[in-house]
């Protein structure tokens, strides 16, 4: 290829990817490689065709050593490896490295900056409106619009069921911080078609929406949602917020598919969206449909879509699915969030593109309906004709029980996954015995069900698994736990030896120190070996929720 002819190429992606704030491209001599940051990840993409192994090497700027990044994944059909390095600063350049067929490519990448610029300020009188704010002028990348109450104020947007939304954003680079939404008619926030850079935080959105239930009995109410963004949104920021208590609520699966409010939708985003460290929740008569979704499910958009990061958030209170993570699925990252009182913890069905990250999640209690406390699923997966080719990593995820999911995967098609390091603590089976066209590689897991489906599970450990619960929701495994050693047995009971039949032992938990090493994924492992599951032993614990990064408190909390 001549130095024209890359140039033009150079030209041309910079141009398909301007809208997902990508990093500095780089065209090395065969292939393209160009990366597109969040805050704390990078995915990354390089075109090629397949020719083995792809390694990924980083390295923070000003530093000498290389770290070792997970390998990219070659997707066929459009000729090209991906892949996301994790666990990264803001604000921070990093040098990246790809070696294919022993030549190495390299850039340099920047994560976004979450300290954001602000331009104007617009402060908001203290007390209650009654009519809805509507946000129609944009800031700009070097200093953003801020909407925020005055100082030591309160303002809430109450519109008493009598408008359709409590807030609507029209404008870009917008950032909307600690206000109070209630009563709206359908949405509390609504983000309009093809709107970009918004932060919406510390905001409160309690009893929006219309009735919800089934369609079948004429109700309307189907994604009524805190906050819902139009087709062709993307770059969104929501993040530390109390959503809560929608005025409908989701039917149950006795009465057909759900269908209710939503805490925030995403319709077939542009992507590089963040929402992170959220609380939904509600009563269990106002429960939601998804917490987290959108669409289209079968399609290569979605919601999320693409270069997106959903993580800290603590979930409850669901009649389907807590996190829908549906379409492309492509560089998609979901991890540190703690799930509870749902049927499905995450769905995943589609991942048309990939590949799609799932680790160091929580998954508590599950249940089908109000009567049938039988569970659901930790992930749903599926496929349908051209949807469904793109590869799912599964790893340090851990459920938890009694009442917990009580499947690992859904009954549907699985492929192209990849599981390692969780606890599965689930009595139903591992995955579906459906046979599946793509490669599928089950390991060093522990699951303690009845049924494997197509997993094999090698180095697989059967067992009960035993916790530790905190009041901050720390789940550390204990380092010992028991089991029955069957037969007859020599044990020594002070100064006299006894021979006891099927004792009760005190033995090492086989979680800890049994994991493989993932590269980028469990670097910080305490101990001989990673533990499985979320927490490691030595480690800090995860933090969820609004006050996990700090002493968070929003004006409407505190006036």
């Amino acid at each position: 290829m001549n130095t024209l002819m890359r140039n033009i190429n150079l030209l041309l992606l910079i141009l398909l990817f301007t809208t997902t704030n990508i990093s500095t491209l780089h065209s090395a001599t065969e292939g393209t490689f160009c990366a597109v940051p969040t805050y704390e990840c990078i995915g990354l993409y390089f075109k090629s065709p397949d020719l083995g192994e792809c390694r990924v090497q980083f390295r923070q700027k000003g530093t000498s050593t290389w770290r070792d990044g997970y390998p990219l994944v070659h997707d066929r059909r459009d000729n090209e490896y991906r892949g996301s390095i994790v666990g990264l600063k803001p604000q921070t350049t990093y040098g990246i490295r790809v070696t294919l067929d022993n030549r190495s490519y390299e850039l340099l990448c920047k994560t976004r900056n979450d300290s954001f610029p602000i331009g104007k300020i617009t402060y908001l009188e203290d007390g209650n409106r009654t009519k809805p704010l509507r946000i129609t002028e944009s800031g700009t990348r070097k200093g953003y619009h801020l909407i925020t109450p005055a100082k030591d104020s309160k303002t809430t947007f109450d519109v008493r069921n009598a408008e359709e939304y409590t807030c609507v954003i029209d404008a870009d680079y917008v950032i909307l911080r600690g206000v109070e939404f209630k009563n709206a008619a359908i949405h509390g926030v609504l983000i309009k078609s093809k709107r970009h850079d918004n932060v919406i935080e510390d905001c409160h959105f309690t009893f929006w929406g219309r009735i919800g239930g089934p369609r079948t009995y004429g109700n309307q109410g189907g994604t009524d949602s805190a906050i819902y963004a139009e087709r062709g949104s993307g770059n969104l920021t929501i993040q530390r917020n109390l959503i809560e208590n929608p005025r409908g609520g989701s039917n149950d699966w006795d009465t057909g598919h759900p269908a209710g409010p939503q805490a925030i939708t995403l319709i077939n985003s542009s992507g590089g969206n963040v929402i992170r460290y959220n609380e939904i929740r509600s009563t269990e008569d106002h429960g939601f449909n998804d917490a987290i979704g959108g669409g289209s499910n079968y399609s290569f958009e979605g919601s999320p879509n693409r270069d997106s990061d959903i993580y800290g958030n603590i979930i409850s209170n669901v009649w389907d699915d807590a996190i829908e993570s549906e379409g492309a699925n492509m560089n998609v990252r979901i991890w540190n969030n703690y799930i509870e009182k749902t049927f499905q913890h995450i769905a995943t069905a589609c991942t048309s593109k990939g590949p799609l990250y799932i680790f160091r999640n929580v998954f508590g209690e599950s249940r089908r309906t109000h009567r049938d406390s039988l569970g659901g699923s930790m992930i749903k997966v599926g496929q349908r004709d051209k949807f469904g080719g793109g590869r799912k990593f599964v790893f340090h995820n851990t459920a938890i029980q009694p009442k917990g999911a009580f499947h690992v995967f859904s009954g549907h098609v699985n492929p192209n996954t990849v599981t390692r390091n969780n606890i599965f603590d689930c009595p139903g089976r591992l995955t579906s015995s459906r046979p599946v066209e793509t490669d599928c590689d089950f390991d060093y897991d522990l699951f303690t069900g009845m049924d494997r489906g197509i997993a094999k599970e090698r180095h697989g450990i059967r067992g009960k698994p035993s916790f530790i619960k905190s009041y901050s929701l720390e789940f550390y495994p204990s380092s010992t736990t028991t089991k029955i050693k069957w037969g007859k047995v020599p044990i020594k009971q002070g100064d006299k030896n006894v021979t006891l039949t099927d004792p009760v032992m005190t033995v090492p938990n086989p979680v800890v120190d049994s994991g493989v090493k993932l590269a980028n994924f469990n670097d910080d492992y305490a101990g001989k070996a990673p533990d499985l599951g979320a927490f490691e032993l030595g480690r800090p614990p995860i933090r969820f929720g609004r006050r996990a990064t700090g002493n968070h408190w929003a004006p409407w909390e505190l006036h």
